[in-house]
């Protein structure tokens, strides 16, 4: 939010203490007494939801037995006593205050008017880095932002006011969308301490999107949106067993989203259904055509959709995990069970030639569309470029920087213009290699509907001195490409969640939802988590 007439010094001191208590790092282990009260939450349905479906929620509405008023204060109750208190999640940053009184509106509108569609009084959590119009904050996760108010919503946020959802709150996420070093801890902001994976509260959620998929694995909220660039949708979807749609490049809109890159960038569903996923895409997706006609992604579920598919199995993408791997060949058995022609291998060679040209587009865009962001906040707030963004971390090293610095951000201060030679040079090999002699050419010489791949291994342990050290993920030919990816749950390793991978040729989101959709109805996956203190490694 904007800061106050008062003194913008003592605002933001305020700020910087209050962002201290939130990150300061406690014991990750639940209390046999926080255990014992999750657990009565988890059997406690008419109280607290637990894997409610926007389907359940609708039905709830229609019969009278909820309101979408009383369904948000379920919601806020759960992640008062989950999120805040124990196992203390660390999901969501901010709850909207004017959530109760937009659900009551919705409420009165549905009496008088009937609903605006299939989202009309649900509740949708959103990450941090997507502009709102309203009392919240939008941050990126960095204290620079605290106090900065937005004078308009992100286009994504605007479809789903437009659609009747109840925004419940702003969740964590990696800072600045993990894109300020290369030893950051994945769902570590200043401004909201460490997300934990609910899955075992000593693994990491994975990024950045954090937040949103362990609100959604938790149960803080029906559905929320995240924002990729390079995996941060379907990494942490995988990582805490939902769904995540990563869409084509353009199918939603960058615009109001604190950038990384924009030929990358971004936002999209994460879900516990495909099916919600689906719900949810169909509204924040631009209109495909000049007369503005919606799509509906749901017409596109087909619990047949595997017959006849041929798959290709991307296996360059294996080999790091032999469990992994074995959940991936019974995924591939039952796809084929299904009726799937499985192509193995159908790799995509092209890849190796990639080299350091996507950190050298993501690292030109990022200095040129950051800058641009933060000079149209205007008076709003006192750091208006990466220039400033670098020394202010510096001054509240001690806040921001305690745990890695700041050398990517500090990589792309030094970049020079998107009209360099350097850049257009690096930005023509991805698209080249992903697209053209990639994604497209192996398609085309195998015939293919899909590729498939593990997602990512599983959770590893939260590591604030080493940072990061995933074994192997799949995200980047789509997200080089802007092509779409769909994760679903396909399976556990010792307790941790694995996804399956699905992704293709642009704007094959429909037969990716077929996909999806067909494989998550046969196998249903999903659990949800417990909460456990550790991972289980006797398992």
């Amino acid at each position: 939010m904007k800061a106050p007439a008062v003194n913008r010094r003592g605002f933001l001191r305020r700020g910087l203490a209050a962002a201290a208590l939130a990150w300061s790092f406690t014991p990750l282990a639940a209390s046999p007494a926080q255990a014992r009260a999750a657990a009565t939450l988890r059997g406690t349905r008419d109280l607290n939801p637990e894997e409610l479906t926007i389907a359940d929620l609708q039905h709830a509405f229609q019969t009278g037995q909820h309101t979408a008023r009383s369904i948000a204060e379920l919601y806020l109750s759960r992640i008062r006593q989950l999120d805040k208190r124990g196992p203390e999640l660390r999901a969501v940053v901010e709850v909207n205050p004017d959530a109760l009184a937009v659900a009551s509106a919705l409420d009165a509108e549905r009496k008088t008017r009937g609903p605006r569609g299939p989202l009309h009084g649900v509740p949708v959590l959103l990450k941090d880095n997507l502009d709102t119009a309203d009392r919240m904050g939008t941050t990126a996760g960095s204290l620079a932002l605290v106090g900065v108010k937005r004078l308009q919503d992100a286009q994504v946020v605007a479809r789903l006011r437009q659609a009747g959802a109840v925004l419940l709150g702003k969740t964590n996420l990696s800072e600045w969308a993990n894109f300020r070093s290369s030893r950051s801890s994945s769902g570590w902001s200043a401004r909201g301490g460490q997300t934990r994976n609910p899955y075992a509260l000593d693994r990491n959620p994975s990024g950045s999107s954090s937040g949103s998929a362990v609100a959604v694995a938790a149960n803080l909220t029906c559905v929320a949106i995240g924002t990729e660039t390079d995996g941060s949708i379907v990494s942490p979807s995988s990582a805490n067993s939902i769904v995540g749609i990563k869409p084509t490049l353009g199918l939603v809109s960058q615009a109001g989203i604190i950038p990384i890159a924009h030929s990358q960038d971004t936002a999209g569903p994460m879900a516990r259904t495909v099916r919600d996923a689906a719900i949810l895409l169909s509204a924040i997706a631009e209109d495909p055509t000049p007369a503005g006609a919606r799509v509906d992604f749901t017409r596109f579920l087909d619990p047949r959709g595997l017959r006849g598919a041929r798959l290709g199995v991307a296996r360059r993408f294996f080999g790091f995990h032999e469990r992994v791997d074995r959940l991936m060949a019974r995924a591939m058995d039952e796809m084929k069970r299904l009726g799937a022609e499985i192509i193995d291998p159908a790799d995509l060679p092209s890849l190796a030639q990639l080299g350091n040209a996507e950190m050298e587009v993501l690292l030109h865009e990022f200095k040129t569309d950051l800058n641009r962001y933060l000079a149209a906040l205007g008076p709003a707030t006192s750091v208006r470029s990466l220039t400033e963004l670098i020394a202010f971390n510096e001054r509240h090293r001690a806040l921001e920087l305690p745990y890695f610095g700041q050398e990517l951000f500090l990589q792309a201060e030094t970049k020079g213009s998107l009209g360099s030679r350097r850049y257009q040079e690096a930005l023509a090999r991805c698209r080249r290699l992903t697209r053209t002699e990639g994604i497209d050419a192996v398609m085309e010489k195998h015939r293919l509907d899909a590729f498939i791949a593990p997602t990512e291994g599983p959770a590893w342990p939260i590591d604030l001195v080493g940072g990061d050290h995933n074994l192997g993920g799949c995200s980047t030919p789509a997200a080089v490409a802007g092509y779409p990816h769909i994760t679903a749950p396909a399976g556990y390793v010792r307790g941790l969640p694995v996804g399956l991978s699905f992704f293709g040729r642009a704007r094959s989101e429909p037969l990716l939802l077929k996909l999806a959709y067909a494989f998550e109805q046969a196998t249903r996956a999903r659990r949800a988590p417990r909460f456990a203190p550790a991972a289980d490694l006797a398992s």
